[in-house]
This record gives C-alpha cells, sequence and structure tokens, in this order.
C-alpha cells in the first residue's frame, strides 16, 4: 500500500519522525521522506502553510501510477467548545468559502479512523489566512468544527493520484483563545515560519512571550498526539489492505 501524508511544516511532523524511521529523500528539487511499512511505503510532503510550495510538482515525481491513500494532516483550530486541545478531528468534508466547493474525505478512511479513536466531523473549513482571534473562529463555528489551511487544496489535488483521501487535524488551539501573534506577518514566501519575524514580533511586544510559550508547549503536545494516532492510523489501513489483498488472492 502506497500512502502519502502532507504536514505544513516541519514543526508537525516531527514527532512523527521521533515514533517512526522515516528517510530523507529528493525529487522535483524538493526534499521528503519515505518509510517503509513492510507492505508498501509511506512518504511525508511538507506543503508549507496555505500550500505556498509546490508539492503537487514534487508529487508528480515521485509517483507514476496512482497510489492508495493520501491523508492531509497537521494542526488545526477549534471553532466549537467541545473540541480541546490534543483531539484528533477527522471532517467528512472540507470546506473553501470563498470559491464555494467543497472536498471530501473516503468514508472507509473516516470510518478506519473513528475505530482507532478519531472523532468524526462534518466540515473543516480551509482558510486563505490564519485566523487569529477568538471572535472569528467563534463565528465560523456557524460552519465547521476547525480552521486551517491546506487540506481542502490537498484532498481536491489529490484526487487526481489517490484512490482515497482523508483529512486529519489535531486541535492544538480552543476556540475561545486569541493567538498570541499575528502568524500572518511572520511566515515566508513558500509558507515556512520565519524565526527572525517572530523575534521581532517578540521584541515589539515582550508582553505576548508568556501566551507565546504556553501556545508552542499545547501545539507540540497536540503534534505528539497526532504522531501516535497517525501510526496507529497507517498501520491499522496498511494491515487491512493486506488482509484485503490476502483474501482476494484467495479468492482468485
Amino acid at each position: 500500500m502506497r500512502i502519502l501524508v502532507t504536514f505544513a511544516v516541519e514543526a508537525e511532523f516531527a514527532p512523527w519522525r521521533k515514533l517512526r524511521c522515516f528517510q530523507r529523500a529528493s525529487a522535483a528539487g524538493m526534499e521528503y521522506f519515505t518509510s517503509d511499512t513492510g507492505n508498501g511505503a509511506i512518504d511525508v510532503v511538507l506543503t508549507g502553510i496555505g500550500c505556498k510550495k509546490p508539492w503537487v510538482t514534487l508529487v508528480n515525481e515521485i509517483y507514476t501510477s496512482k497510489i492508495d491513500l493520501c491523508v492531509s494532516t497537521g494542526l488545526a483550530g477549534a471553532l466549537r467548545p467541545e473540541h480541546r486541545v490534543g483531539d484528533i478531528l477527522v471532517a467528512r468534508k472540507v470546506l473553501a468559502p470563498p470559491r464555494d466547493m467543497t472536498a471530501f474525505s473516503e468514508d472507509s478512511m473516516v470510518d478506519a479512523a473513528v475505530s482507532l479513536g478519531a472523532e468524526s466531523v462534518e466540515y473543516f473549513y480551509t482558510a486563505e489566512r490564519v485566523i487569529t482571534s477568538a471572535a472569528e473562529k467563534r463565528k465560523l463555528g456557524d460552519i465547521a468544527d476547525a480552521v486551517e489551511m491546506e487540506s481542502f487544496g490537498i484532498l481536491m489535488e489529490s484526487g487526481m493520484f489517490a484512490e482515497k483521501t482523508a483529512a486529519i487535524r489535531a486541535i492544538s488551539d480552543e476556540v475561545d483563545e486569541n493567538l498570541p501573534l499575528d502568524f500572518n506577518h511572520v511566515s515566508t514566501g513558500d509558507g515556512e515560519v520565519s524565526i527572525g519575524k517572530v523575534l521581532s514580533r517578540v521584541v515589539a511586544s515582550p508582553a505576548s512571550v508568556p501566551s507565546l510559550i504556553r501556545f508552542g508547549k499545547r501545539s507540540r503536545q497536540a503534534a505528539e498526539l497526532l504522531a501516535s494516532f497517525l501510526e496507529r492510523f497507517v498501520s491499522g489501513v496498511s494491515a487491512m489492505a493486506a488482509s484485503e489483498g490476502s483474501h482476494e488472492g484467495i479468492a482468485g
């Protein structure tokens, strides 16, 4: 089974790299990570915040035929009070309201995620910018459960090269929390977080330091819980695919 997993940035992926042996690889002038599952492979691609990296070019270079599954994952902000830091959510649908379009997770992958401990929700909202205020999050809670910046584009694009897709996210900040910085102003052109820009903002607003430290700790906690879940999930769906293949072989 061939599985593609996408994160926006390295910090979201780092805890999973500690749990599983990933090898660095490159294609189309970009780096990605790959791991053997015993009956296939997992490839991890970092898309940048808002999918600003040319990740589709990389994927087209890696794969010469359709793959089995593409998972859009990473961290997300809660839009409703029942979702707490560290909760793992799998969305049946992903909204992109400015384009009035909807992308979908494969039902069987939603069911698999739920069986392994994720909570099924109806909608993620893929925003075009970081949603920084609690007031904005509460308003978006009328239409979705969590907000992020990549899943819609990834699920739509991956429909061209993946048999199944899924959007799975861990909650890093709750609905009533304002983010400690305006992260819209601290990223680079390719969707990476600029440490220099973050430090400049901190120097300009030293009172933000305690809340920034707290946000960092909670984000790391959420990423670690996500890593544990992803390990169970990819192992589970790989084993399920191997079992189905074995049964088909016996039937044949």
